[in-house]
């Protein structure tokens, strides 16, 4: 198991963080297997996507219209803050995913990256848990 820590600036964040997952498989050297990564936090998802800026954009928007952030969530009056919509963003998405690996490299199609989004109304450092199995 390792941790990786990824600074983001928060409300929807989008990181590609393929190549420092990739670091971690290649150092293990592990040829056949899976890699299972969780975000520590629950205002924080992990997905797959395209590394595509306009893509990123389209994903904020469509996020921004199923949990907007200037809403009056009732999160906002257990804890007296601002997040509440990030709370569902990341229930929605997820805080793991699973990719396997051959020949020591992910599984990703071409265009496929690994994504850390950050919901949350503020920049963070996130800490992501990289567990690897061997086949």
């Amino acid at each position: 198991m390792k941790i990786i820590e990824i600074p983001t600036k928060g409300f929807t964040d989008i990181i590609d963080i393929t190549d420092k997952v990739q670091d971690a498989v290649s150092k293990e050297k592990i040829k056949e297997g899976i890699c299972n990564l969780f975000v520590i936090g629950s205002t924080a998802a992990i997905t797959t996507s395209e590394d595509d800026g306009n893509l990123y954009e389209d994903i904020r928007e469509v996020l921004e219209n199923i949990a907007p952030y200037r809403k009056g969530w009732k999160h906002h009056q257990t804890w007296h803050d601002d997040n509440g919509a990030a709370h569902i963003r990341a229930s929605i998405m997820g805080p793991n995913l699973t990719v396997p690996i051959e020949g020591g490299k992910l599984i990703l199609g071409t265009w496929q990256k690994i994504v850390l989004i950050d919901f949350d109304t503020g920049a963070r450092t996130r800490k992501i848990v990289i567990s690897l199995i061997r086949r």
